[in-house]
């Protein structure tokens, strides 16, 4: 991300004094690719990271996988998630795994300890070592083997970016951000599959067309409604406990998606309706350039874009208040300072 692209999104200050800021962008658009809001440059380009799953799960959907192997949406749910690695995660993908003929030996994600910090405890109480099951990306990987299982394909090597159900998300993922076949640049995420440089206006729209596809092919706008519909009636799935997107969805009840990604990436995608009778569906990609390791600035950077849409309730956005601009206390309770946003958007009529 370069510096030109980006704008002061976070301020924290200690006393009257701004002790750090956060840059980057965001863009927020609706289904046709208009530009709603912005701040910083829409055409950044940029990793999505872990946020491009809900999409690069759409060809496994639209090709009737999910019923193939009579998946529930539940499991369709965690091929979207980056989940949190608990009992209740790994429960779920063994269920899948039977029902899909394949076993931990397949996945190709890496191991590391559980983001959930409860089931990690108890786990070395236990004496338990994690395995693949407990990596944040297992359900997504979990999804692409079944696709390649689906059409008797190596198992092997279905991460490398020439294995035909790689080229299918490329392309799925190209087609829903509007972006020319060959034209995302593909990197190597941190769980070995393939992802796509994409400018933020475009995964914006991308993830607009997710949650209203009515302009799209039938098997297409079926697979996007499937995957919407899985993620908020098990938000549990998609992350954790006490996990930004898990607690944002079930605040707001099916009126909205969200997935987060790595280096300070978040996509939210508000559903058709959730403002009122007729209102449009909206993408939203943020992304803060320093990476955001805490998260802290992206949160808030997004529970405050949705405020000020006329999103939240009162109550709602009270019961958000831990991820938005709040005030900043020590050790001892006192207050010395506060995480605020730069911007302001517009009042909005829907």
């Amino acid at each position: 991300m370069e510096h030109d692209d980006c704008t002061a999104l976070v301020t924290l200050t200690r006393a009257d004094i701004i002790e750090s800021i956060h840059y980057g962008a965001f863009t927020l658009v609706d289904r046709q690719g208009n530009l709603v809001a912005s701040q910083g440059n829409p055409e950044t380009l940029t990793y999505p990271r872990s946020s491009m799953k809900p999409l690069q799960v759409i060809p496994f959907i639209e090709n009737k996988g999910h019923k193939k192997f009579k998946l529930t949406l539940e499991e369709t749910a965690i091929m979207c998630a980056s989940h949190h690695g608990t009992d209740a995660h790994v429960a779920v993908l063994k269920s899948m795994h039977q029902k899909i003929g394949i076993d931990l030996s397949h996945l190709k994600c890496g191991v590391h300890w559980p983001t959930d910090k409860a089931t990690a405890d108890a786990m070395r109480t236990r004496a338990e070592e994690p395995n693949s099951y407990r990596h944040n990306c297992s359900g997504k990987h979990t999804g692409m083997l079944a696709f390649a299982k689906m059409q008797q394909l190596s198992l092997d090597d279905y991460l490398e970016n020439g294995h035909p159900i790689q080229k299918e998300i490329y392309r799925a993922v190209g087609e829903m951000c509007d972006m020319a076949t060959d034209t995302m640049p593909i990197g190597v995420d941190g769980c070995s599959a393939p992802v796509f440089g994409i400018p933020l206006r475009n995964f914006a729209l991308g993830i607009a067309r997710l949650c209203q596809p009515q302009d799209l092919a039938p098997s297409r706008a079926r697979a996007c409604k499937h995957i919407a519909k899985a993620m908020y009636s098990f938000p549990i799935m998609v992350a954790g406990p006490n996990a930004f997107d898990t607690v944002l969805m079930q605040t707001m009840q099916g009126k909205l998606i969200c997935k987060g990604g790595a280096e300070g990436y978040q996509a939210v995608g508000i559903l058709p309706g959730a403002f009122g009778k007729g209102s449009p569906a909206l993408g939203l990609a943020i992304k803060i350039s320093d990476g955001d390791l805490t998260r802290r600035a992206v949160t808030c950077v997004a529970i405050e874009i949705l405020n000020a849409l006329g999103l939240f309730s009162t109550d709602q956005y009270q019961a958000l208040r831990q991820f938005g601009r709040k005030p900043l206390q020590n050790w001892r309770g006192i207050e010395i300072g506060e995480m605020n946003v730069t911007f302001e958007l517009p009042k909005f009529s829907w």
